[in-house]
């Protein structure tokens, strides 16, 4: 068999595993919801959704979790993509947090990813009463890793509710054997539509702690001798703007974004600033983020 042929009958073999997880998510639970950052494996997990329970539209709503520090392109990707599968789309804000004006440059990545991401999360629990969380988490990331009691496609029930005395909801994890080349792959096999910050195209960005920041506006504060510079570069991965740093590439394209990624000797989140260094927000995410 040839590596196309194997590489196929991969994508294959985790679809059917994904698809198998998510029905499982939805017959075991009687009010489930899908967690839906817009990034590119939370539109892999949407298609697999829609691919699940075809004909019919998924009957659990999408949760998007504010941290009010996206990238402003998400929100209208966000908005387009629920309405085109026809699902409700909830969006959790920490009102308390934003009020406070809660960010990674006042507060740090740690205290905003903490009250801005688990906490808002914790409150959307609670408030509409889900007790099965789908979780676009791949089996590559360090996030999922950690845990126990996650095997293939798998599934766990978080500690902090049950910590504070309430039910747990169960964790459903569809990509809990997906790679990032698998996802992309994936994306470029079946024509999934991501944001466009995946791809290469001249930005502003600013270069601090070794990671080039697109300064989307001036909650970001410049520091002396600092300057703006305009570079081709994409995304990896997407998460709070100040904490996401981007990568230099001329790849504009699926085919360019594998083959750079076959050559890159880098994680993926290794560009995310809540995931690296000791007592990183990355370690402070608990059992939702």
């Amino acid at each position: 068999m040839n590596e196309n042929a194997c590489e196929f009958e991969r994508l294959n073999r985790l679809e059917t595993s994904s698809l198998a997880a998510l029905r499982q998510a939805v017959s075991h639970c009687a009010r489930p919801a899908m967690l839906f950052s817009a990034g590119k494996d939370s539109c892999v997990m949407l298609h697999l959704a829609r691919k699940a329970f075809a004909p019919n539209i998924p009957t659990f709503p999408l949760l998007h979790v504010d941290t009010t520090w996206e990238f402003p392109e998400t929100h209208p990707f966000r908005d387009r993509m629920a309405e085109s599968a026809g699902m409700a789309l909830i969006v959790q804000v920490n009102r308390d947090g934003a009020r406070r004006r809660v960010g990674p440059f006042t507060h740090g990545a740690k205290e905003h990813t903490r009250l801005m991401k688990s906490a808002a999360l914790t409150e959307a629990l609670d408030t509409y009463g889900f007790d099965a969380v789908m979780d676009g988490a791949r089996g590559d990331e360090k996030r999922l890793r950690g845990r126990s009691g996650v095997g293939t496609a798998g599934s766990q029930t978080p500690t902090e509710l049950q910590a504070r005395g309430n039910p747990a909801p169960e964790r459903f994890f569809p990509l809990a054997d997906w790679t990032e080349m698998d996802v992309w792959r994936y994306i470029e096999r079946e024509g999934i539509e991501i944001p466009d910050l995946y791809f290469a195209a001249p930005r502003w960005v600013v270069e601090r702690n070794g990671m080039l920041i697109v300064r989307v506006d001036e909650r970001m504060p410049l520091e002396q001798g600092e300057e703006p510079q305009l570079r081709s570069v994409r995304f990896r991965s997407l998460g709070c703007w100040p904490l996401t740093g981007a990568v230099e590439s001329r790849a504009n394209d699926i085919p360019a974004i594998v083959r750079e990624l076959r050559q890159a000797g880098t994680l993926e989140r290794q560009g995310r600033a809540e995931d690296l260094g000791k007592g990183s927000a990355g370690n402070a995410q608990g059992d939702y983020f």
